[in-house]
């Protein structure tokens, strides 16, 4: 040890003696590139937006408050009695943060595939990186409402302006739409850079370009559909809908779903529940189930002891209440998604473009074209609900431990189209829009990142004056249903402009989004 701290010493003191020059030889790093091809960059992007925006902190909170979930412990069950945590500027700090960084990087990739960019002529990258962004922008507007955009997250720099402007919404979402179309546009090109196409660093579709088209397609269909409510044209739209959700996927195939989880790369959802335990499955959306004889009842809780609930009459069926449950872990059944360690992430779903056409065709009065497409839609997201289970029931740490018991049959396409026929049909008939609302609900209760999309529907129907998703949260009652997130706490004490609209956090519960029907 003392020969180290001899050496160390002689080494220090011959630094002493050293030019700046020197120094600057010395210190410069000549192993590793300093301009990172931009399809390295895509990859982290896609990683990042996949893990934290999608599927992170985002999605498990807006499932407690759109009750797929319960939280039953510390943080969640805090969210859940709304005590503090859906206001306070640290509970949504590091998706604030991750939502930034990734913005940022995704503008890199679109600035370094640009005219005069080290990689221009990589158009169809280019078309990828601008994807992300327009992604990235969607999530943090509709989280946040208006938030710093325009001068934030800057690709290659810091903003002339360290506390950057707070942009409207409205300005926001119109240069979202813009953005996907100049992606289709840049798509349709090649990738003629020596630096080479994006390949297997696209993480999504391992650089199929059709795919990412019929991704932005689909984006646009649904950021129409979020805007209804401020739409001065109404039924041309929901033809914009019907249109885009018809050049989007047309099978599950061609989805965008972020799979790269493994025994070492944990799924979101599971992630935090491994390691926290803090949600319990849902009586409000067990409910819901039970009413409708839904298949999905059989296949989507377990005990405390690890064991698939075979339904209501199970004599271990025991579901949280929501808003009035105790604050204890290993108690109520949990959703078996909180074990799907390796079940995919959902950038875009093809159930839930099937869903944004249905929607449509519904509110055009449409309903006999509706019917098929609902149907496939909800064929397709019991599909993407059995992926998951086996997800739960193959997930390599739990199976470490025991694993889940399986105790019921997988639901067949054959048993969901009988569902459609003989339960939802029925409820469709009676209220078309309603049932195709519950339905997109349901769908979205999973382990893919979609309880997010949930709550931006469940907003959106709000702000139309429609109640078709009753929730049973007491608090909701008491005008504690949070209507937003708040900004984070690294810009809360550090940018007046954040700090100001920000005050005291308890705009949350009285301030829509703009989309919503809100000033910001």
């Amino acid at each position: 040890m003392k020969k180290v701290l001899f050496g160390i010493t002689i080494l220090t003191l011959s630094f002493f003696g050293c030019s700046e020059d020197t120094m600057d030889d010395i210190n410069e790093d000549i192993n590793h590139t300093k301009d990172v091809p931009a399809k390295f960059i895509l990859a982290d992007v896609i990683t990042s937006t996949a893990f934290y925006n999608v599927g992170g902190d985002l999605s498990t909170y807006t499932s407690a408050y759109i009750e797929h979930e319960v939280g039953t412990h510390n943080q969640l069950f805090r969210a859940e009695h709304r005590e503090g945590e859906p206001s306070v500027s640290s509970t949504f700090n590091n998706v604030w943060f991750n939502l930034y960084n990734s913005l940022k990087n995704a503008r890199m990739v679109v600035e370094k595939t640009s005219s005069g960019g080290p990689q221009e002529g990589n158009n169809v990258t280019k078309g990828m990186g601008e994807v992300m962004v327009a992604i990235n922008s969607a999530i943090l507007t509709d989280m946040y409402g208006d938030t710093p955009w325009s001068e934030a997250a800057a690709p290659t720099k810091l903003p002339e302006n360290l506390n950057p402007k707070i942009d409207k919404q409205e300005d926001i979402y119109n240069n979202i739409l813009s953005t996907l179309d100049q992606a289709i546009s840049d798509l349709q090109g090649t990738d003629g850079h020596a630096s080479g196409a994006a390949g297997n660093y696209d993480l999504l579709y391992n650089g199929d370009k059709s795919n990412w088209i019929k991704l932005a397609y689909g984006l646009k269909a649904r950021y129409t559909m979020r805007l209804l409510k401020r739409s001065t044209d109404l039924t041309g739209d929901l033809q914009k809908v019907i249109d885009f959700a018809d050049k989007s996927f047309s099978s599950a195939d061609e989805e965008a779903a972020f799979n790269i989880y493994d025994a070492s790369n944990y799924n979101p959802l599971f992630d935090f529940q491994w390691s926290r335990d803090g949600l319990a499955a849902s009586e409000s959306l067990s409910e819901k189930l039970i009413a409708r004889n839904d298949p999905r009842l059989r296949r989507v809780f377990v005990d405390a002891d690890w064991t698939q609930m075979t339904g209501a009459d199970d004599e271990n069926f025991f579901m949280a209440p929501n808003g009035k449950n105790e604050e204890r872990q290993y108690y109520y059944n949990t959703s078996i998604f909180v074990y799907s360690q390796i079940a995919s992430t959902q950038f875009l779903s093809y159930h839930e473009v099937l869903f944004l056409k249905a929607e449509a065709l519904v509110r055009l009065n449409r309903i006999a074209e509706a019917i098929p497409v609902l149907r496939n839609a909800v064929v397709a997201a019991i599909a993407n609900t059995e992926k998951s289970v086996s997800a739960a029931m193959n997930a390599p740490t739990v199976n470490g431990y025991g694993g889940l018991s399986e105790t019921t049959d997988a639901i067949t396409p054959e048993e969901a189209d009988l569902y459609f026929t003989t339960e939802v049909l029925p409820l469709f008939t009676i209220n078309p829009l309603k049932e195709t609302m519950i339905q997109k609900y349901l769908a979205f209760f999973g382990a893919s990142g979609e309880s997010q999309e949930a709550y931006n529907d469940y907003r959106r129907m709000k702000a139309l004056g429609e109640n078709f998703i009753e929730l049973k949260n007491p608090n909701n009652s008491k005008n504690l249903f949070p209507l937003r997130t708040p900004y984070g706490a690294d810009d809360v004490t550090t940018n007046p402009s954040v700090e100001q609209a920000y005050g005291d956090g308890q705009y949350v519960y009285t301030e829509n989004v703009w989309w919503a029907g809100g000033a910001r």
